[in-house]
């Protein structure tokens, strides 16, 4: 049984995949400014953290808010208060793995947070009246779009010779071993 060229052919599948990837770390500083002028900071945290996702050229624009909450006593230590401010921010996470082969049409973005917004030090200002937190946060983005994908098809008969062929040629080597 003869096969041809045309037994085996390849075929152009479109199917979703990841057509770009991206991580970014950032590190940024926000002042409040409490009601009343800290005597010293007592804690500080972040809760409430939101994000959207989009799609900028070469690269991901993930923007948020999440609330900085910090504890302080003022009045020379004899009171204390917790504060609360919302902040805003904007990032752009450069794509380092792009698929040029991606069609342009309907593509989603995923990002997914690596390290959480973190307060990681809060200091009062020189001025006394406002307070500095430095903040860490961590991106991992990726854009998903459809792509082509080459298989190869062939006939059934095809591969069922080819499976008989290797093996005959498995057990061909055991014999030459004994």
């Amino acid at each position: 049984m003869s096969h041809t060229e045309k037994d085996v052919q390849c075929r152009e599948i479109i199917t979703k995949a990841v057509c770009g990837k991206g991580r970014k770390f950032t590190q940024a500083t926000h002042t409040i400014t409490p009601t009343h002028s800290p005597t010293s900071i007592l804690g500080c945290w972040i809760i409430n953290h939101t994000l959207t996702t989009e799609k900028v050229g070469d690269s991901v624009e993930v923007s948020g808010t999440y609330d900085i909450h910090f504890w302080y006593s003022f009045n020379n230590n004899t009171k204390t208060e917790v504060a609360t401010e919302t902040v805003s921010y904007v990032d752009h996470v450069p794509l380092t793995v792009v698929d040029k082969n991606c069609l342009d049409s309907d593509m989603d973005v995923v990002a997914k947070v690596i390290q959480q917004p973190t307060a990681c030090e809060a200091t009062i200002s020189n001025s006394g009246n406002s307070v500095l937190v430095q903040v860490e946060r961590e991106f991992g983005v990726e854009v998903i779009g459809e792509t082509k994908v080459c298989v190869m098809v062939c006939l059934m008969d095809v591969v069922i010779l080819m499976i008989r062929t290797l093996v005959l040629m498995k057990m061909w080597i055991k014999i030459m071993k004994i």
